[in-house]
């Protein structure tokens, strides 16, 4: 089999990693030299994603920097989509390595980067290019950002199969402080791919003309192009005290027909000079691409059709907890601080419209058994550990 069965679920694991390389930095000023390692796991619906991370960040002249980031994803798969196809369980590596320089002259900063990621069956490279500029006495940051992405799709059944996707993003955004306590932002994104969107080992079901009770596979057939816009509106404010309160809100929708909504409300609260603890809720929200289908009614229904749960309605709810504890290490020559950080996630999957065709595979003599479309809808709960180290130098 292949990751590429995994690669929906690797989304609230990408959407949480600390150790990304920034697309565009605040402008005026270039990070501190840092030195990360992290590890993540993320274990749900039968799926495990584990793996280290490492980024490394380093500043020259006070107007250079250069960054390093080497990521990993160690899968092992016994999702329902593993299952309902017949395939047995089964063990991918992904790596991804990540390049990126800044530049700062006066209030501007530019910066690109390039990402590298394989495995066996995908190949995917993307170059990125992006510039921050202060304006109105540093009160007002604006943001600007493009990528471009060029993809390999193979078939580890096929080895004659192979096909690409090109992918462009333009990102736009501007942050502003309000008050001394207060600081918002909004940012807009288009993302634009052309080619193979759909998985090469991933199957629609239609009801078997022989017994309504029972399916038939077919491989899907997505469209060829995919226009996609977001928008998001975030807000910090510091407490008195130190603490800070945070919120968002991300409105998503695609040419597929997709919408959705995410809102997110955090708390970071200090206590004593090193400890910080962070509690947050993230609830997200789609509607069902235009193509998808539970179940359709015959083979070869309607120009496109798609099974992806990842395209069905459904409905997600995250609670976040953690802690970092900072340090300082005088008698360390190289070391100015350091953090140590865990995180733990907890998100709860639901689904309107996307059923567990395990119950109708089951003999019919089963008490369990359901014919198809009347299985019970679909969910699961997801857990997401991050632990990494922090140092700065």
């Amino acid at each position: 089999m292949t990751s590429l069965f995994a690669k929906s679920w690797m989304r609230p694991l990408a959407a949480a990693t600390v150790l990304a390389l920034p697309l565009c930095a605040s402008a005026g000023v270039l990070p501190d030299d840092r030195a990360d390692a992290l590890y993540h796991r993320y274990e749900g619906g039968g799926v495990t994603i584990q793996g280290p991370s490492v980024l490394v960040r380093k500043k020259m002249a006070e107007k250079y920097a250069v960054s390093a980031n080497y990521y990993q994803d160690m899968i092992t798969s016994a999702s329902i989509d593993v299952e309902v196809s017949g395939a047995s369980e089964y063990k991918e590596e992904r790596d991804q390595y990540s390049l990126g320089f800044e530049y700062l002259r006066g209030k501007t900063t530019y910066n690109l980067g390039y990402t590298n990621s394989e495995e066996n069956d995908y190949e995917a490279n993307t170059a990125s290019f992006g510039l921050s500029q202060d304006l109105f006495g540093d009160l007002t940051t604006i943001t600007m950002g493009f990528s471009r992405g060029s993809d390999k799709v193979r078939n580890s059944t096929d080895p004659s199969f192979e096909e690409e996707i090109d992918r462009m993003s333009y990102r736009v955004g501007v942050s502003q402080i309000l008050t001394k306590s207060l600081i918002s932002s909004v940012n807009f994104e288009v993302i634009t791919d052309e080619g193979f969107l759909n998985n090469p080992y991933r199957s629609y079901r239609y009801v078997n003309p022989s017994d309504a009770r029972q399916f038939v596979l077919e491989q899907e057939i997505y469209p060829r192009t995919r226009t996609s816009n977001a928008v998001a509106l975030n807000a910090r404010y510091f407490l008195p005290y130190r603490a800070a309160v945070y919120g968002g809100y991300r409105f998503f929708t695609d040419t597929w027909g997709i919408r959705a909504d995410t809102f997110e409300l955090g708390y970071v609260h200090p206590i004593k000079p090193q400890w910080t603890f962070e509690t947050r809720v993230r609830y997200y929200q789609q509607g069902n691409a235009d193509f998808y289908s539970d179940l359709f009614d015959r083979v070869n229904q309607q120009n496109f059709l798609a099974r992806d749960k990842e395209l069905s309605t459904f409905n997600s709810m995250a609670f976040r907890i953690g802690a970092s504890y900072e340090f300082a290490q005088s008698g360390w020559r190289f070391v100015k601080k350091g953090s140590l950080n865990l995180f733990y996630d907890r998100i709860e999957f639901k689904y309107d419209d996307f059923r567990d065709a395990r119950f109708s595979r089951l003999p019919s003599d089963n008490p369990n058994f359901r014919p198809a479309g009347s299985e019970p809808l679909y969910e699961f709960g997801a857990n997401v550990i991050q632990a990494f180290v922090s140092i700065w130098f």
